[in-house]
């Protein structure tokens, strides 16, 4: 659980063995972790720099542990405060992707072709995958539909099996969906990365930073992709991916609810989409749910705020500082 909030293993340990250990000098906390002297020293100046520990006005020359009620509450309001900014950013990288991508896709240069079709997509992917010498990441908004992850593992095989670092990044809704689940935990067991959040931005697969397919319809990526190699694109495109990663929890991981406000992640965010003006089914394709898991959501947060109606849930909600 801390290793999630930053901590390292190590400092995890020696933060736990000060907490139930407080008499304990340096030599007992490393005895007690089985941990050198050094690896002690060295976990308490990261715990340090993570305000966990404070010096012991009891046992100079000591450090105590900060109370988790108080320091571990604080690191995720800090946490909370940088994920907020780093959100923000990411929401105007990707208006200004979905603009540069729109001028691109009427024309071709030396620098882009428009693919047409799923047999020119895919053959374009199978000859990128075969290309590559460092890395392949990729956004995958939406539902997966099994036929596709199907079609995708053959070549994912190949590419993992050199070596190449693979990062998929999926939507919190296909933690529900048992074939996309299986998939992820195939690639993982082949080496790859992968991560789930509760909104993610348009459809991309980047290869080694240097090369890149995006949609040419966002809502129909069947109907054709824009196959890029412009600098000024990738560099905005890896941006993306990179800001939409550091956001996302790895899958495997369970998504932590907001300790002042019980709500997870994607409940902050369908409260944030709606009370935007968008409907259930707007709000929904968002998050890759149906207008009815909207509802079952909604129906729960109302419960938690003992709300009669969603209006009454949206005051509540805005005078505890959920929104």
């Amino acid at each position: 659980m801390l290793e999630a909030l930053g901590l390292t293993a190590t400092a995890g340990r020696v933060y736990r063995a000060l907490l139930d250990r407080p008499a304990d000098g340096i030599d007992e906390i490393a005895a007690h972790c089985a941990l050198s002297a050094t690896q002690v020293h060295d976990s308490l100046d990261e715990l340090g720099t993570l305000m966990l520990v404070r010096a012991s006005a009891e046992h100079p020359g000591r450090m105590r542990a900060v109370d988790p009620a108080v320091g571990l509450a604080d690191l995720l309001a800090r946490q909370e405060a940088e994920l907020a900014e780093r959100q923000a950013t990411l929401a105007a990288s990707r208006a200004a992707v979905t603009r540069m991508v729109a001028d691109r896709a009427e024309h071709r240069s030396e620098h882009g072709e428009r693919l047409l079709g799923m047999d020119a997509i895919l053959h374009r992917l199978e000859r990128m995958g075969r290309d590559t010498t460092r890395e392949v990441i990729s956004i995958q908004p939406g539902n997966q539909r099994p036929e596709d992850l199907d079609a995708s593992r053959p070549a994912d095989a190949r590419v993992l099996a050199r070596g190449i670092t693979v990062r998929t990044l999926y939507q919190d809704s296909t933690r529900h969906q048992p074939h996309t689940v299986a998939y992820a935990h195939w690639l993982r067991s082949q080496g790859g990365e992968v991560r789930t959040s509760p909104t993610v931005p348009q459809r991309i697969v980047v290869v080694d930073r240097r090369e890149a397919l995006v949609p040419v319809d966002p809502e129909d990526n069947r109907k054709g992709a824009l196959y890029v190699t412009e600098p000024g694109i990738l560099h905005s495109l890896t941006d993306l991916f990179d800001q939409a990663w550091n956001t996302a929890v790895p899958l495997g991981s369970t998504t932590p609810e907001d300790p002042a406000t019980g709500l997870t992640p994607t409940e902050r965010e369908l409260l944030r989409l709606l009370g935007s003006g968008l409907t259930d089914d707007a709000a929904g394709q968002r998050l890759g749910f149906s207008s009815r898991t909207v509802g079952r959501h909604m129906a729960s947060i109302m419960e938690r705020l003992n709300a009669s109606s969603r209006f009454e849930a949206g005051i509540k909600a805005a005078q505890r500082g959920w929104l």
